[in-house]
């Protein structure tokens, strides 16, 4: 694929995400030994071979066309669906640029700014209690007197939908941070409440589109609620 210049790094970044072996420390590395995604691609593979982590067998992911494949496919789904792809020096959330365990790339609908000034993360149990359920909503209602501030949360059931309705309802921004792309919402029963939150807040992910909800992906998206919150 030769994608338009003004999408070229795009391509490259979302190109990186899918090399076998390529996690987010070496991906990250590799950005800042080479400076960005298309020059990645663009360095001769007796070269990359030699960047530590990566060798003889992972480095022939970056000529595979498969890899290309994904990335094409996956451009434009962010491109038809108004996905934000945050990336190094893209609008990336500052209180994840330092953390060397973070995604080399995210994905983002809606409006609100990750980088407020003010950062919590509420989450919980999915089966809470009636006294859970008050208390969740006694702790949004708290928080809405502070200027610049973003709730987090997972938009699992229970604790995480009621602080993201809460939220909806007093009209503080609020993120869902997802287990899966963003092809889909999980819960489906939570769609309409993903549907208010972009309005006034948003979804992120760091999985690209047609990611399944599997069970080991809620362990990663759970890192993303604390580095969000903290400097590392």
């Amino acid at each position: 694929m030769q994608p338009k210049d003004e999408h070229e790094e795009l391509f490259y970044q979302l190109a990186l995400t899918f090399v076998p072996g390529i996690g987010a420390r070496i991906g990250r590395a590799l950005l800042e030994r080479f400076g960005d995604a298309v020059s990645i691609f663009k360095t001769p593979l007796k070269e990359l071979k030699h960047v530590e982590g990566i060798g003889e067998i992972k480095v022939k992911g970056f000529k595979d066309d498969e890899v290309m494949k994904r990335a094409e496919k996956e451009l434009g789904f962010v491109l038809k669906n108004d996905i934000q792809a945050l990336y190094s020096n893209h609008n990336y959330p500052a209180r994840l640029s330092n953390c060397s365990d973070a995604p080399i790339l995210l994905f983002y609908k809606g409006n609100a700014d990750l980088n407020a000034a003010k950062t919590v993360a509420i989450v919980g149990t999915r089966k809470n209690t009636d006294y859970g359920h008050k208390l969740c909503e006694e702790l949004v209602e708290g928080l809405q007197s502070l200027d610049n501030i973003l709730i987090f949360s997972g938009l699992a059931l229970g604790i995480d939908a009621i602080a993201h309705k809460k939220c909806v309802q007093l009209g503080i921004p609020t993120v869902g941070v997802l287990g899966h792309g963003l092809d889909r919402i999980y819960p489906y029963i939570h769609k309409g409440l993903g549907d208010q939150m972009m309005e006034n807040g948003g979804l992120l992910a760091e999985f690209p589109s047609e990611t399944l909800p599997d069970r080991n992906n809620f362990p990663m998206r759970n890192r993303i609620l604390t580095l969000t919150m903290y400097v590392c």
